[in-house]
């Protein structure tokens, strides 16, 4: 796939292979069609005259028209193949199909070119619809936005122009031209094109929106977030083309033999010439049964087993939101049988929030009380905690008092004047009540559950505790059961967090065996010791102490939404909207276009054998041969492009992950 994308914000993938000489584009699918419609025309008008016994002077330049059209471009690519010492079977085929017409056979030869031809079309459109899948994304975003200038005046804009930081108006109807966030008004977002959920989002402002998806009712004003050349179509698109030009190691094993392969079928093809000749036989059967034999042991069907189906995975997978660096990347997520996980920011969602509200007894204050205190004391702050309070504050709609003499200590609290009476809130640690009940017994019950405690004082007696904590993520438990269930062992937590909480959270999740306390090293440690142990470790990761686990995996998958630009770089795959749910899918598809590799060689090699059995054992007709040969190859190619099919992703994800 052509590079169309700036590559600049995109993580790299692994290295592409050379271009082959045979690209198979649109453009070139399209012109082999026209070629084989041709040669497929010109038989059909020879072919009558030919069999009612017509002077050849009539059918004989109509069946050269044959070879010419639907033989050239073969026969041309296989003679550039020829030059780098490379033996193309496309050559081949004309070769047989020249011989065939050389010893008198030319309805033979040229029914030849036109099944190989129009198989060799198909195939060719066959394949290139994963390209047109990918590439059909670029289609969906906007050429054009309304962006709008300070004043509120509005210019029309191409959408790549846009810059991080530009406000566009979306209005009802209209596709949105870049990725960023909500600013002003409420609409429903159809984004089944990115997401693939089925009914429109309902957006208001803080929401995030995707390039390339449709308003509906509502007008948005939307700040830009992402440069066009990194918004989620772009780097799906970018990414899938670089793991289209990769090979997974069954495709390398497979071309490492080709060659060799390849020549020792020319060298059977001779003998099968010469020695029924050197016992008396006959010249023309001879060599029919040569090219025969030739042409249904030629390994089309073969060499195309393995790319369709990881390609096509790789497709589908992007659509949804995780993209495969390479096919290598896809090939290996089946094989994994041990998973490893971050806790911040993978099992979590990365934002702490008030989960208990503890205010005392005899305080006066009731939950909705203690937290709007706690709240004004701590709006000036911009302390992740502080945040976190005021933002639950707010969903339930609670006014903020007035604050003054506000000051911030790290490490301790905020303390803050509000209505004349002095509160502060922070760590109990740090905070020490002057009188008043002991808050003490609140406190430890909070930590032992894995919450941060937040002490809150007013004038310097406890009024109530404060309980935050990160999240778990809403899918994390079905991730790691189904997780679990795929690779027969449940997921592992290697986190830098206290082992206290971090055992809570593991409980919340299902997970039993829990690595604590460790450092960026200790956790690549943990996944090398596994790994010498003969396991294929999946470690899923957000942050930068998580890339060296990610490099030493034998895959690595980062979460991108918040995921920092190294562990992005570092991963073998990542997951774009960070839902987890998406990595034991992405495992699934991935076993599911692993057997199909198996499928399709199975399939080739039943052809080849029968083939060359009755070709070598009894009499095979040419013809029939050549539509075993063909039929072999158009059939491998269909079944592994069946992963492009949306079925495909919900039936991994639903459970199809034997």
């Amino acid at each position: 796939m052509p590079a169309v994308l700036d590559q600049r914000s995109v993580p790299p993938a692994a290295e592409p292979r050379p271009a082959p000489p045979r690209r198979r584009t649109r453009v070139l699918a399209l012109s082999e069609a026209r070629w084989a419609l041709a040669a497929l025309v010109l038989f059909l008008m020879a072919l009558p005259m030919d069999l009612a016994g017509a002077p050849a002077w009539l059918w004989g330049p109509l069946y050269a028209a044959v070879y010419v059209t639907g033989g050239w471009e073969p026969g041309w690519e296989g003679l550039k193949a020829l030059k780098d010492k490379t033996l193309d079977v496309d050559l081949l085929m004309v070769v047989a199909a020249l011989g065939a017409a050389a010893i008198g056979q030319v309805l033979d030869g040229a029914l030849l070119i036109v099944i190989f031809a129009t198989s060799g079309a198909l195939e060719a459109i066959a394949t290139a619809r994963t390209a047109d899948s990918v590439r059909g994304l670029l289609d969906l975003a906007p050429l054009t936005a309304a962006r709008l200038l300070p004043g509120g005046v509005e210019e029309n804009v191409p959408a790549d122009s846009l810059a991080v930081g530009d406000t566009i108006l979306v209005r009802p109807g209209e596709r949105v031209a870049a990725d960023g966030k909500v600013l002003h008004g409420s609409s429903d977002i159809d984004q089944a094109t990115i997401t693939g959920e089925p009914l429109p989002v309902a957006k208001s402002p803080g929401d995030e929106v995707f390039a390339g998806t449709v308003n509906g009712t509502g007008a948005l004003r939307v700040r830009v977030e992402r440069d066009p050349a990194d918004s989620v179509i772009a780097r799906i698109v970018k990414m899938v083309g670089e793991a289209s030009g990769t090979k997974a190691p069954t495709q390398l094993f497979i071309e490492k033999i080709e060659q060799r392969y390849s020549i020792g079928m020319v060298i059977a093809t001779l003998a099968v010439f010469t020695i029924p000749l050197a016992f008396g036989s006959a010249l023309q059967p001879a060599l029919l049964r040569a090219m025969t034999f030739m042409i249904v042991a030629s390994p089309c069907a073969v060499v195309l087993s393995t790319m369709p189906p990881l390609l096509s995975a790789i497709a589908n997978a992007g659509r949804h939101g995780v993209l495969a660096k390479s096919a290598v990347v896809m090939e290996r997520l089946g094989q994994v049988d041990a998973v490893a996980l971050d806790k911040t920011g993978t099992l979590t969602e990365g934002t702490p929030r008030v989960t208990d509200i503890r205010p005392e007894p005899g305080s006066g204050l009731d939950e909705n009380g203690l937290l709007a205190l706690a709240a004004a004391a701590e709006h000036p702050s911009e302390h992740p905690l502080a945040r976190a309070v005021v933002r639950a504050a707010r969903e339930r709609g609670l006014a903020l008092a007035e604050v003054t003499d506000f000051a911030s200590a790290p490490g301790a609290g905020v303390t803050a004047t509000i209505g004349g009476r002095t509160v502060q809130v922070g760590s109990p640690a740090r905070l020490v009540p002057t009188g008043g009940p002991d808050t003490g017994g609140v406190v430890r019950a909070l930590e032992d559950r894995g919450r941060t405690a937040v002490l809150v004082l007013r004038d310097g007696g406890p009024v109530g505790v404060l309980g935050v904590a990160d999240r778990l993520r809403p899918d994390a438990k079905a991730t790691v059961a189904a997780l679990s269930e795929l690779t027969g062992r449940a997921p592992v937590l290697l986190t830098g967090d206290n082992e206290r909480a971090a055992r809570h959270l593991a409980a919340e999740a299902g997970i039993t065996e829990v690595r604590a306390g460790l450092l960026p090293q200790d956790k690549a440690a943990v996944v090398k010791e596994w790994e010498a142990a003969g396991r294929r470790v999946l470690v899923v990761g957000d942050g930068v102490n998580d890339a060296p686990a990610l490099a030493a995996a034998y895959i690595g998958i980062a979460m991108g939404k918040a995921g920092s630009d190294l562990a992005l770089e570092t991963a073998d795959a990542v997951v774009v909207r960070d839902e987890l749910a998406t990595i034991p899918a992405v495992v699934a598809l991935s076993r599911r276009a692993r057997r199909l590799v198996v499928q399709n060689l199975v399939i080739a090699g039943a052809f080849i054998t029968a083939l060359v059995a009755w070709d070598l054992i009894g009499t095979l007709p040419l013809p029939l041969g050549v539509a075993g040969h063909e039929g072999s190859t158009v059939i491998v190619g269909l079944n592994g492009l069946r992963l492009l099919r949306e079925h495909a992703w919900t039936s991994s994800s639903g459970g199809d992950r034997a």
